[in-house]
């Protein structure tokens, strides 16, 4: 799983970076071969004057389909990560059961397809 990190307004620690990565791989270790890339975008948006502010964007890219997007914004930069990386893990799973139900949708119509080719014979 690629995942890439940056934070704008502050700087990334290595705590920070070592607790996206962790919370992520927690997420989305189980789906590791149908994800192509993960960007984090950690970002201050108020700067000094506080309040809730502190914003978390994840980018899922898969392979042969559309990204999924999640936004998170908190006071705490950690609690968004986890918040974004909790609602990635099942933008993902409903992703994928998405492709898979409309795969199965299609095997009938397949079948079908493939009598009636056989009947032509």
């Amino acid at each position: 799983m690629d995942i890439n990190i940056q934070a704008r307004g502050f700087s990334l620690t290595k705590a920070l970076r070592d607790h996206a990565e962790r919370r992520l791989r927690f997420a989305l270790g189980w789906a590791d071969d149908r994800l192509r890339r993960i960007s984090v975008r950690l970002s201050d948006e108020n700067g000094p004057r506080g309040g809730e502010d502190k914003r978390c964007r994840i980018r899922i890219a898969f392979a042969g389909a559309p990204s999924v997007v999640i936004e998170d914004t908190e006071t705490d930069v950690y609690v968004a990560i986890d918040r974004a990386a909790d609602r990635a893990g099942r933008s993902v799973a409903r992703r994928l059961e998405r492709q898979r139900n409309q795969h199965r949708r299609l095997l009938p119509t397949l079948a079908s397809v493939e009598s009636l080719t056989w009947a032509w014979r």
